[in-house]
């Protein structure tokens, strides 16, 4: 055994000792609360949270189903030799956040407020978080992190060892989504500004997709590009995925799990606004479909379908955020820009030398940007924040003036500076400890049968390279 084994190993014994550690402590503190005022059963309940319930959960599962259509996508656009891999990271990414979310990440996010910054109750959702409504908002928040987990799968494709995989997995559900994921919708700082109501996300175009986005942009600039991408001149070659179909499929999954995604975000199946936000939310990838499909043609002579596909998730990033608080003609006019600001962070990215097979960091980084920032334009101020008593979201076109504006900007910066920094510090160490990206032998062989023991099709050769 060399040095670098043994020193990971007293740092594995040593984390896992505190781990237990902290644990037990937890557990002590969570269960000698003298009052416990849970209702774990919901004999407390009314018909009216019944029909909330059902709703919330129903949305929840549909957002849920949105991993397959990651997973799908993901391995449509790379090569058949990785989509072994592939299949596993989405499959973990669900299974590390469901853990990591419900012991440590949802406390930080919802279990009260410290100084704006987090949450310091609910942890392993023990004592008084035993409780029917705080395990509703749990599983809710639950799939939206597995959701901001998987979208780095795509940017750091096709390199990246399985093991850092599973590290990353962890921190991201545990902490990166948890902790901006409190500024926003936990009660934190970045709600509280006094500009307009406070930076606002209806449904996570920050929260969830920006925070993917740009960790993902870390993970794929230490990484560096995959063999061949890029030639000795330094221009980039085209790496075609295998299967279309396969992608095809997994965009129709993710746009129809987004009417959980968007809609669901009411929180209450009584907010008849679900109708105006499940409209817009189609509006909007409709328009950036169309518009990724122009301008590639306009570009290449082409009507690209890989651009197309990447379009529609654009638009359904995009207006995760504005949702609830847009018409539909902006709802149009934010999947116009989404499809083309798309479009341009591709091929700008990937001239500066930044290899992202499947388009992850664009699509939902830099549209994730655009739909906090188009909130601050177009919010009509005829829905509250996420109630209809709260005060109305009004931005700069109807008469709201700057404040709102200005709230989103800062947001902006925040998420971007947070996913980006932590995550680039996170792939950094990693890198340093053990080394995230696998051998050359094993990228031109692919990481199925390296990393997995099999590949996704036994039955058919695919090529080293």
């Amino acid at each position: 055994m060399n040095l670098r084994d043994k020193v990971m190993r007293i740092i594995l014994r040593m984390g896992l000792t505190v781990g237990l550690i902290c644990m037990m402590f937890i557990g002590w503190t969570a269960t000698s609360s003298a009052v416990l005022a849970a209702d774990p059963t919901g004999a407390g309940g009314t018909a009216d949270m019944a029909v909330d319930y059902v709703w919330i959960l129903v949305c929840a599962f549909l957002v849920m189903f949105m991993q397959p259509g990651f997973a799908m996508l993901e391995a449509g656009f790379c090569r058949a030799k990785n989509a072994t891999n592939l299949m596993t990271k989405n499959l973990m990414d669900f299974v590390i956040g469901s853990l990591a979310f419900f012991l440590i990440g949802y406390a930080i996010m919802m279990g009260g407020d410290w100084n704006g910054l987090w949450g310091t109750e609910g942890w392993l959702m023990l004592g008084d978080y035993y409780d029917v409504g705080k395990y509703l908002q749990m599983f809710w928040m639950l799939v939206f992190c597995a959701t901001a987990a998987t979208i780095v799968s795509g940017a750091v494709a096709e390199r990246l060892k399985f093991k850092a995989y599973l590290i990353y997995s962890v921190i991201v559900s545990a902490i990166i989504y948890p902790i901006y994921g409190h500024w926003v919708w936990g009660g934190g700082w970045l709600s509280s500004l006094p500009f307009g109501v406070g930076a606002v996300d209806f449904a996570g175009s920050g929260v969830v997709h920006a925070i993917g986005g740009f960790v993902g942009l870390a993970g794929a600039i230490v990484l560096g590009p995959r063999f061949g991408k890029y030639d000795k001149n330094g221009k980039p070659n085209a790496i075609p995925g295998h299967s279309i179909v396969l992608a095809a499929l997994g965009v129709f999954i993710l746009w129809f799990g987004w009417f959980g995604f968007n809609p669901g975000s009411t929180y209450n199946a009584h907010h008849l606004r679900i109708s105006v936000i499940a409209v817009n939310t189609n509006l909007a990838a409709a328009a950036a479909t169309l518009s990724a499909l122009l301008v590639a043609k306009w570009r290449t002579g082409k009507w690209d379908t890989g651009m197309a596909l990447n379009g529609a998730v654009a638009g359904l990033v995009a207006i995760t955020a504005p949702c609830a608080w847009v018409e539909g003609w902006a709802a149009i006019i934010i999947g116009l820009i989404a499809g083309a600001l798309m479009y341009a962070s591709v091929k700008f990215l990937e001239s500066k030398g930044v290899d992202d097979p499947v388009g992850a960091v664009s699509v939902h980084g830099a549209c994730g940007l655009w739909g906090l920032l188009s909130i601050g334009f177009f919010a009509d101020g005829t829905y509250g924040n996420y109630s209809i008593d709260a005060p109305y979201v009004t931005g700069l076109f109807y008469g709201g003036g700057s404040g709102q504006l200005i709230a989103q900007l800062i947001s902006i910066a925040i998420v971007f500076v947070w996913a980006f920094g932590i995550g680039y510090i996170m792939f950094k160490l990693m890198d340093k400890s053990f080394g995230i990206r696998v051998s050359p032998e094993e990228e031109l062989q692919g990481l199925d049968v390296p990393e997995h023991g099999s590949s996704a099709y036994p039955d058919f050769i695919t090529r080293k390279s």
